[in-house]
């Protein structure tokens, strides 16, 4: 069965804990990359990082687009949104539709 997970700074992530989803602190891109590797080998379908992590880890996510399996989503982080989330949902609408239909 697959699972969810949220990576980040604690502060963003501890209340995804209450609707059951697994989080896993995560701090540095380093340690942030090591994360996202045990995630998707252990069956994580959704993984959200937190914007700023997102932000640090850009190229290692990179990696896990073209797979059908896991969904890396951002999320704003307790510093506030930082416009990663809008920009990478309206890519994937572009390339799902041939244009962007936000302009």
């Amino acid at each position: 069965m697959y699972k969810t997970a949220v990576m980040g700074d604690k502060d963003s992530i501890y209340g995804f804990a209450s609707v059951g989803l697994d989080i896993f602190p995560t701090y540095e891109a380093a340690d942030g990359v090591k994360t996202l590797k045990h995630l998707v080998e252990n069956d994580y379908a959704v993984i959200f990082i937190t914007e700023k992590l997102f932000a640090e880890m850009t190229a290692e996510i990179e990696k896990y687009k073209s797979l059908p399996l896991p969904a890396i989503i951002p999320i704003p982080g307790v510093t506030g949104n930082n416009g990663i989330g809008m920009a990478a949902v309206s890519k994937s609408v572009e390339q799902a539709v041939g244009s962007d239909i936000l302009k």
